[in-house]
C-alpha cells in the first residue's frame, strides 16, 4: 500500500493578480511604446555609465554640462528647458554639480531671482575629457540597429520630442 502524498496548494489569494482575461484584447505589455522607450533607456543608460568616462556623472548631469560648455553662461530656467528638465530635476543637477565643484552660480545682475550658471575650469576640463566618449554611447545604444534603422530611429525620436 504505497500511498501517494497528497499535495496541498496554497488558497487563492485575494491580492492575486487578475487573470489574463482581464487584460484589454490583445494588450501585451512588452508590445506597448512606453514600456520599450523604458527599456531601451535602461540599455542606454548602462551603456552610458560604462563608457561615458566618469562614474559620477548621469545622463541629465552630462547633458547640462555638455549644454554649458556649449553655449556659455545660462540661467537656471533656460538650461532646464535647452536639456528638457523641469524645474525640480534641473535644481537637483544643479545641486550635484555645484557640489562636485563642476559649475558656478551668481545672481543675475537684472533679476535677483535668477541664477547665472557657468562651468568651473574644473567642469570645463572635464567635460572637454567626456565629448569624446558621448558618440561612442551613442553608437554603442544603437549597434543592433542598420545604420538607416539608426537614422530613422533618431529621426522618429525627434519627432515624437
Amino acid at each position: 500500500m504505497n500511498a501517494k502524498p497528497e499535495i496541498k496548494t496554497a488558497p487563492a489569494s485575494a491580492s492575486a493578480a487578475p487573470a489574463s482575461a482581464d487584460l484589454p484584447a490583445g494588450y501585451v505589455l512588452e508590445d506597448q511604446i512606453g514600456h520599450l522607450i523604458r527599456r531601451a533607456h535602461q540599455r542606454h543608460t548602462a551603456l552610458f555609465m560604462a563608457m561615458i568616462g566618469d562614474a559620477q556623472v548621469t545622463t541629465t548631469q552630462y547633458a547640462a554640462l555638455v549644454k554649458l560648455y556649449e553655449m556659455g553662461e545660462l540661467s537656471q530656467n533656460h538650461l532646464g528647458r535647452l536639456t528638457a528638465m523641469d524645474p525640480a530635476t534641473i535644481q537637483g543637477v544643479i545641486r550635484r554639480l555645484t557640489d562636485r565643484k563642476l559649475i558656478a552660480h551668481r545672481p543675475d545682475r537684472n533679476d535677483k531671482r535668477r541664477r547665472c550658471l557657468s562651468l568651473t575650469t574644473t567642469g570645463r576640463d572635464l567635460v572637454g575629457r567626456l565629448l569624446a566618449n558621448g558618440p561612442k554611447v551613442t553608437q554603442a545604444t544603437l549597434d543592433p540597429l542598420s545604420p538607416d534603422e539608426q537614422r530613422q530611429i533618431v529621426a522618429l525620436l525627434k519627432r515624437l520630442g
